[in-house]
Formats: C-alpha cells, structure tokens, sequence
C-alpha cells in the first residue's frame, strides 16, 4: 500500500479502524468483480491503492451508528461489572 494514498484517506476517515475496515470493504468488493471508480493507474494496480485513491478522492463514504457503538459500550460495561 502507498504511504501517501493512506495519509489523504485519513484525512476523509480519521479513525485507522474505520479506515481499515473501509479500505477491505471495497477491496473485496473489487475483488468480486466492482468497477472501480476511479480509473486504475495500471493493470496491475493493487486494489487498495485504487480503494484508497477512491477514498481520498471523497467517491466512498460511510456511515457510523454512534448510538450502536454507545448501546455495545454499555452492553459490556454491565458484563464486567
């Protein structure tokens, strides 16, 4: 992976595991047979240098259910207790 493409992805996704989780997302989605939406530098392009560019360029987003991830805190809050 390009240092630099996962520098300007950050800037899009600053948390690394959304990033990351983000990034195998659509690389697996390449994988299955996605067009990419941005045109591969060349033939043998890893995926995700072409997720990240994607990233970077603001053509994936994605959505974070804070209240999820609140419910799942306080889930196991009460477990360890």
């Amino acid at each position: 992976m390009n240092v630099e493409l996962i520098e300007k992805a950050r800037v899009r996704f600053p948390s690394v595991p959304v990033l990351v989780n983000v990034v195998s997302k659509r690389v697996r989605q390449l994988n299955m047979g996605e067009r990419p939406l941005v045109k591969p530098l060349s033939a043998d392009e890893d995926k995700a240098d072409i997720a990240l560019r994607e990233i970077a360029e603001g053509l994936i987003m994605c959505e974070v259910d804070f209240a999820a991830i609140a419910r799942a805190e306080q889930a196991q809050t009460r477990w360890s207790e």
